[in-house]
């Protein structure tokens, strides 16, 4: 019982997230967003011109190490309900490592498709979605 309602309180920590991510994405134009007092030296830059994020291999094997264990659980819970806690994961792997979504979602299909691939077919399939950016919340 009290694995559902911790999970049930991260997804509802993870909307809220995401609600702010979108919000604050909608109301900045660049790298002003950015804190200086990132935990981590990545090599992540947030663009001002729609360039590529630039992901170091450690951050891509760290996004493949918190989506796997969840793989099981979507496909329980359903695509609806996946969605939110893949949208979770996905927001604070790159609040960790200092990468500003909205401006390029298609970062976590590049980074899943190089570094685990498996785990991005399985993520595919469990969501039901075409690629992974389509399965995150537009910013």
């Amino acid at each position: 019982m009290s694995r559902w309602i911790r999970r049930t309180s991260l997804l509802g920590a993870a909307v809220a997230t995401v609600a702010l991510t979108a919000a604050c994405g909608n109301t900045t134009t660049g790298p002003s967003q950015q804190s200086s007092g990132s935990p981590t030296t990545a090599s992540a830059t947030v663009p001002s011109t729609g360039a590529p994020l630039n992901v170091s291999e450690d951050q891509a094997k760290q996004l493949c190490d918190m989506l796997r264990p969840q793989l099981s659980d979507w496909r329980v819970q359903g695509p609806t309900l996946g969605k939110v806690a893949f949208n979770a994961t996905v927001v604070q792997w790159a609040v960790q490592n200092g990468l500003f979504l909205p401006n390029e979602r298609g970062v976590v299909d590049r980074v899943t498709t190089k570094s685990c691939s498996d785990v991005r077919d399985q993520t595919l399939s469990a969501l039901e979605i075409p690629n992974m950016a389509a399965g995150l919340v537009a910013g």
